[in-house]
């Protein structure tokens, strides 16, 4: 089975296609320049290179988030109009999902975390149990870097984005539990969000094209001024 996987959640745009969980491609950017200008060209590059007709795609993967709100948008809509111009599945996971899934195997406690702006950052708690499979232990939440700290009593892996903002203060505060992989692995790889959404669709579970939408975790400043105008 062969899955393109998209991310779009932060500045770093990313597609990865794997044919059965074998990575076939790997594309990164990470400059200043927008999805919209630059996601559908990624996606056609991956495919030419790796000598994939997109006829031959047997389902899309695409990451909802949380994140950067416009990137997501970006990114939820060219997949959604992919998969109905292909006619095939699209799986959605979440990018700390991703980002978690990027840590080999470890004792070590693992917390993905996005700026969020405002101050707060996107995380959830995970640890990989018997038999290397890895598990969500917390809710997926925005919290201020202060507030996280003081859940963290042991020593801990940190990655993903939020780190360009926060690395210094979770040094300062954690000196001796916090835990800091290589810099590739703060990106989320567009081949893990193939993989994790290869695992779904194997599994038959699929996206509505219809209804699904980027994952927020709270909501957008225009969202939130509409709420407060119309409170009933």
């Amino acid at each position: 089975m062969k899955v393109l996987g998209i991310d779009t959640s932060t500045s770093c745009g990313s597609v990865g296609l794997i044919d059965d969980g074998e990575v076939i491609s790997d594309y990164l950017l990470n400059i200043m320049v927008t999805h919209s200008e630059r996601l559908l060209g990624a996606i056609e590059l991956v495919l030419r290179e790796a000598r994939c007709p997109i006829g031959d795609i047997d389902g899309w993967a695409i990451s909802l988030g949380p994140g950067s709100f416009t990137g997501l948008r970006i990114g939820v809509s060219t997949v959604k109009g992919l998969a109905f111009a292909t006619g095939k599945p699209v799986a959605g996971v979440s990018t700390l999902d991703v980002l978690a899934s990027q840590i080999a195997p470890t004792s070590y406690l693992i917390s993905p975390i996005l700026d969020a702006r405002k101050k707060e950052v996107y995380t959830a708690f995970y640890r990989y149990e018997e038999g290397s499979s890895l598990k969500r232990q917390s809710d997926y939440q925005a919290i201020r870097p202060e507030d996280l700290v003081k859940k963290i009593k042991e020593q801990t892996i940190f990655l993903g984005d939020g780190l360009k903002t926060y690395r210094d203060f979770l040094l300062n505060s954690l000196p001796s539990l916090a835990i800091f992989p290589p810099d590739p692995l703060h990106i989320s790889h567009g081949s893990m969000v193939a993989k994790l959404g290869f695992e779904l669709l194997k599994k038959g579970e699929h996206l509505n094209l219809s209804t699904f939408a980027p994952f927020y975790i709270r909501l957008s400043e225009a969202e939130v001024k509409w709420r407060e105008a119309h409170p009933d």
